[in-house]
């Protein structure tokens, strides 16, 4: 089944994008929110899996996927991406939603329940806690601000590869899989980046504002059910910090998945299994 393509218009008038596949209205939705150099096509294996059961939305921000490309990159600035987030939510019907958030989307996840906590019916983070790693952000920074305008899908399989942290479970196809979803062929013929490559910077950079204090976020979540996906190799989100989140939510669902880094891919056979089984326990 082929998703619906929902475009929204932003207070500035900027077009956002969605993709939704229909399910049956008895349980809470799921929303999907990707990461920062990522797009809602991340989503597709986790929404036909769970489509009959409920409906499934994921989103493309500001920048990314099939969203409009901003004039002034400010634009990109992570309170206006939130209030994107909660816009779209608004206009798309999701009154109450259970979140599914890798890495700058369990950000969201976790500033959402500070300003609508109502509308949280529960969390699953995608390698990404209340502390962030410099040396992380510095690698997600650089990545994101490249476009190497790859020639073919099978080179831009490689380039990744060769430049992201790694992810032992991914084969052949499936580093084709995360490639596709990653670049574009453009009209010149070469590959480039689903993304706007001036957004790192206001977005999750040195432009991006003071950062909040995440672990108040982070107990926003404490009345909800809650799992955390983590690869053990991740930059960004250090064993220390899942200790500390642990410790706060003794309750919480944990996946640790040696040898990967940030962050994991959900379609990957012992990911998805844990994810589903988190997720079919919720309403």
């Amino acid at each position: 089944m082929l998703p619906r393509r929902h475009r929204v218009s932003a207070r500035d008038g900027l077009p956002l994008a969605a993709l939704e596949w229909t399910g049956p209205a008895g349980r809470t939705p799921l929303l999907c929110l990707s990461g920062i150099c990522r797009s809602a096509l991340d989503y597709t294996e986790l929404a036909q899996r769970h489509r009959h059961e409920r409906r499934v939305v994921a989103l493309d921000y500001a920048g990314h996927g099939e969203s409009g490309r901003a004039a002034d990159p400010r634009r990109y600035n992570p309170q206006a991406m939130l209030r994107d987030v909660l816009d779209m939510m608004a206009a798309l019907h999701l009154g109450r939603a259970v979140v599914v958030g890798t890495s700058f989307g369990g950000l969201a996840a976790m500033a959402i329940s500070a300003l609508r906590p109502a509308v949280l019916g529960a969390v699953a983070l995608n390698d990404i806690g209340p502390e962030i790693g410099a040396e992380g952000q510095d690698v997600v920074l650089d990545f994101i601000a490249r476009d190497p305008a790859l020639g073919s899908l099978e080179e831009a399989a490689d380039y990744m590869r060769r430049n992201i942290p790694p992810q032992p479970a991914l084969d052949t196809e499936g580093w084709l899989r995360l490639a596709d979803r990653t670049y574009a062929k453009g009209e010149d013929g070469r590959f480039h980046p689903r993304w706007d490559v001036r957004l790192g910077r206001y977005a999750v950079g040195q432009e991006a504002g003071p950062v909040p204090d995440l672990w108040a976020l982070f107990h926003g979540l404490d009345a909800l059910p809650l799992m955390l996906l983590w690869g053990q190799e991740s930059r960004l989100l250090s064993a220390d910090t899942v200790q500390r989140m642990r410790r706060a939510r003794p309750d919480m669902r944990v996946l640790s998945l040696p040898g990967t880094g940030h962050a994991p891919v959900l379609w990957e056979h012992e990911t998805a299994a844990a994810l589903d089984v988190f997720l079919r326990a919720i309403p």
